[in-house]
């Protein structure tokens, strides 16, 4: 059995310099995460376990503590309040969810009414939210416009880890609704990526795992747009997940992961693997 990994799989730029960045604070004070850092629960108690506890709020911190912002970002009020206590911050937004909040910001007060295109409770969404203005609305498809309460002069940013797909059907449905449409891609060039070599890879094998967090949005999309390509696909989160009847009369089998899954978890995946036995 060949397994094959995708040219593009796992941590991406931005993750990896969350990651890095958070260690690196630990042992000058007591660090404190709001929310969990990355969307993988694994990479989240090697952090907690090197002294970086996630909290979900920063109420009982005192002043000197550092508060880690994770790279899903939060509404500018939030960072506002933690300095007003003292805190110390370090904010390790996703650089392309700060692009994506700017945007947000821009079209606000330009007058448009920014439309989101993303996961209506996703911590992302939300920080964008933060920087949108009042009037902002989620659109998770296309399905949710009609009946929404929406203006004539319309601006558009995307959750980065949006499928180009989604994204497009969003704008052309509202582009029909709407007088005036002004609509920034922030879609991150890592999702793109990921997302082409996990179709390329899926059609290329008998059997897809994606690996990465369940909670993970950019890795639940990896394992819908493999389906998609009309293979049997299973989303894990660590290596002894694999049942080897999965991989009965498979001859190939890809491998893909998260922008927010760790090498050490892929690797894992793939000796798991090499070692399974199939009757």
């Amino acid at each position: 059995m060949e397994i094959i990994l995708a040219d593009k799989a796992g941590f991406c730029f931005g993750v990896k310099r969350a990651i890095n960045t958070a260690f690196e604070a630990v042992g000058k004070t007591r660090v404190y995460c709001l929310g969990p850092l990355i969307h993988n629960p694994q990479e989240v108690e090697r952090l907690r376990q090197a002294g970086i506890e996630t909290v979900d709020d920063f109420g009982s911190l005192n002043a000197g503590d550092t508060l880690i912002i994770r790279s899903h970002g939060v509404p500018p009020h939030v960072i506002e309040q933690a300095r007003n206590r003292g805190l110390t911050i370090i904010d390790l937004t996703c650089p392309f969810v700060g692009k994506a909040q700017r945007h947000a910001e821009v079209l606000h007060k330009e007058g448009y009414q920014v439309v989101v295109v993303g996961e209506k409770k996703h911590p992302e969404v939300q920080s964008i939210l933060g920087h949108a203005g009042d009037s902002a609305v989620v659109v998770e498809t296309a399905n949710d416009i009609p009946g929404m309460k929406l203006h004539g002069r319309l601006g558009v940013v995307a959750q980065t880890t949006q499928s180009y797909g989604n994204f497009s059907e969003i704008v052309l449905t509202l582009l029909r609704i709407s007088k005036e449409l002004k609509v920034f891609n922030t879609i991150c060039s890592s999702t793109k990526e990921r997302q082409e070599a996990a179709r390329i890879l899926a059609r290329q094998v008998d059997v897809m795992l994606v690996v990465g967090g369940r909670n993970s949005a950019n890795t639940s999309r990896l394992a819908d747009l493999c389906r998609q390509e009309g293979k049997p696909t299973h989303h894990i989160e660590v290596a002894d997940e694999i049942r080897p009847e999965w991989l009965e009369g498979a001859t190939k089998v890809g491998v893909t992961a998260g922008a927010s899954t760790p090498d050490w978890l892929v690797e894992g995946v793939i000796e798991k693997l090499k070692q399974v036995k199939i009757r």
